[in-house]
Formats: C-alpha cells, structure tokens, sequence
C-alpha cells in the first residue's frame, strides 16, 4: 500500500490560511526539490504552493509529520488497546515514557478527527446511554464517561462528566475528601446532566424523533427534557436487570466490558489509572476507532465491523486508518470536541498543564 509520502500530487495546501486549504479545485503548486532522512522513505519531495507561498513537502500529509520515531505510531496502537501502561511501554522500544505519552495523545487526536470525519449525521437505528465510571489521579476522583451507542454496536460518540467521591468512606476519607475539595475545588453538581445533554444534541439532530433507552438514571431526563427541538422517545430499564444480549442496554454494558477488559487506567483497582483525565479521553478516541471500524462485533463469528453493519466504510486496519494525516481546520470541531482536541480538558490536581497549541504537529 503506497503511502501519501510516495505520492507525487499534494491534495490540497496545508496552510490553513490559504484558499485553497480547503478546496483544491485550481490549485497551483510547483516542485521545490527534496531532503533526505534516516528512515523510509528516505526521499521526500518538497513542494511549494503558488497562491500562499507556503512551503511544504509530501510528509506534510501523513500521520507522523514531525515525529523522530515515526516506527513507534502503529504498534502503539495495538499496546494502547492491550491493557498496558505507559510506563510498561516505554522499554519495550527503549524510548522514555513521557514519549510514549506524546504519541498516544497525538494517535487520540487523530482518532478523533477520524471517527468525526465518518460518523453517521443523522443515526438511523436505537441508541443506547449510559455513564462508564473510571477515575484520574486516584479515587478521589470520578468521572464517567457517557457513551451513546447504537444497536449495531457503533459508538456514536463519547464526553465526559466530572464527579464528588461518594459511596461509604472512612471518617479519615471524608476528612480528605473534603481537605482536596478545599484544595481544589468541588466538581459542578451539574456536570452529568451537562455532559448528556452535549452529548445528545451532538449525535442526534435538530427535529429528528429518536428512540433512546438508558438505566433509571435521575439526570437524564433532565438533560432530555432541555432538548425540546427533538423529538427524543425516552425508554428505561433497571440497571439491575439481568445483563444478557436481549437486553435493551446490552449494546452499552458491551462497550463498557470491552474499554475496561483492553484498558489498564480503568481497571477497578489499579495503580495504572489516568493521571489526567485528558489522556483517558483521548485513550478513549483510539478504542472507539478500533470497536468501530477495525474489530468485528461478535470475537466468535468474526464477522463484519459496526461501521460495515451501517453501511459507512469497508473494514479498516490499522496500516489505512494511519494512511493519511487529518487536518482540524478541514474537519469542523465545535463544542466539547474542540476543546477535547485542543488538550484543554481540565484536571484540578494538575492545573498546569498545558494545551495543545503546536502549528505543525496535529
């Protein structure tokens, strides 16, 4: 399979700023010589594009642009989905894991554009809520992860909700429950019902009736209720309710066995857990890529993709879903996936940390 660095005509210029970034249709750019790097291939071509003035060469449009150790991209991504930490990575290819750590941001990222970029607009089959809970710096810390997904399995889309430690603690838990707090700050008592109603008008459109079963959760209603220009069918089932594959959630309790049983950070007892609930956002862009349009529904029958059950795409393998580099500025973002793109989702024991602003690197 050739890559975008073999092939000789540039789509489209990659300068954001230029009118031809997103139409190419009368483009002009001509050839300004190569360079020569260590690693295959080794000859890339330069170009220059006649409208902007922007430089820019044939690497400019694939998935490890500016990376020293653009071998690591796609293996990652199969340690990422094999229930391994950072830290347990970094050896295997003798990098250091704050490296690790950069490329699965950059690979979440690029999920995220690549699953935004082929997601049904307008779903036509039931969908299915629920909130999957993990932690970030400790137990501490809750949060859940909304998932909304259809009947087929495919995961429409995913957000987040930061929660208050609750359940039974200890005197000394309460008392550091509430020191942190103090530190810190108390999360938003409405962020549940913030992250659904996101979510859903998100994934549903304007004016579309849309049947969606979840658990007798008390803040979905809520959020429903708040989306009044759709014609939204609420449906409920305990979450007690024997979890077999004629349930209504079984769909969602699926999704929520599979990101625990490949995922370290969202075992219930672990030492591998996110350090920032940003990284297990991002972790959570590369497994919706792979459950949606890599691995086959049933492990057993080997069968077709949720993507290939909808009728969006023939099944991806890793070598293709990494084939080309996304652009941000070709794929709108708006809401809660800017900011999860841009690194700005916020953890309060590491309030430094920093967005992701790089001009070159996606």
């Amino acid at each position: 399979m050739r890559t975008l660095a073999t092939i000789r005509r540039p789509p489209f210029c990659p300068n954001q700023n230029c009118d031809f970034h997103r139409d190419s249709r009368g483009w002009r750019f001509k050839k300004k010589g190569f360079y020569v790097r260590d690693v295959n291939p080794k000859r890339i071509q330069r170009y220059l594009c006649q409208h902007c003035g922007r430089n820019f060469s044939s690497q400019t449009f694939h998935t490890t642009y500016w990376l020293r150790r653009p071998d690591l991209f796609r293996q990652l991504f199969y340690r990422l989905l094999g229930c391994s930490a950072l830290r347990q990575i970094a050896p295997e290819f003798e990098v250091s894991h704050q490296t690790v750590l950069r490329q699965a941001d950059r690979l979440g990222r690029h999920c995220l554009l690549f699953h935004e970029q082929r997601r049904p607009r307008k779903p036509e089959e039931v969908l299915v809520l629920d909130g999957f809970r993990s932690f970030e710096s400790g137990q501490y810390w809750p949060f859940d992860l909304n998932l909304l997904v259809g009947t087929s399995h495919f995961v429409y889309g995913f957000n987040d909700a930061e929660l208050r430690r609750s359940g039974t603690m200890r005197p000394a838990q309460r008392r550091k429950r509430a020191d942190l707090e103090r530190r810190f700050g108390r999360p938003d008592v409405q962020a549940t019902r913030k992250a659904v109603q996101e979510l859903v008008a998100r994934v549903v459109p304007v004016e579309q009736a849309q049947e969606l079963w979840s658990d007798e959760h008390q803040t979905y209603p809520l959020a429903l209720r708040r989306l009044n220009n759709r014609a939204i069918s609420h449906r409920t089932i305990s979450s007690k309710a024997s979890r077999t594959a004629h349930s209504p959630l079984f769909p969602v309790n699926l999704a929520d066995l599979l990101l625990r049983h490949t995922g370290a950070n969202h075992k219930r007892e672990t030492i591998a857990f996110s350090k920032r609930r940003q990284g297990a956002l991002y972790r959570v862009a590369i497994w919706v890529v792979w459950r949606n349009y890599i691995k086959s529904r049933s492990e057993r029958r080997r069968d077709e993709t949720p993507a290939q059950a909808l009728g969006l795409c023939p099944r991806q393998t890793v070598r293709s879903m990494l084939s080309q580099r996304l652009f941000p500025s070709r794929i709108p973002l708006r809401g809660w996936l800017r900011t999860c793109y841009e690194r700005r989702i916020p953890t309060r024991r590491i309030p430094s940390a920093l967005p992701h602003t790089l001009s070159y690197a996606s």
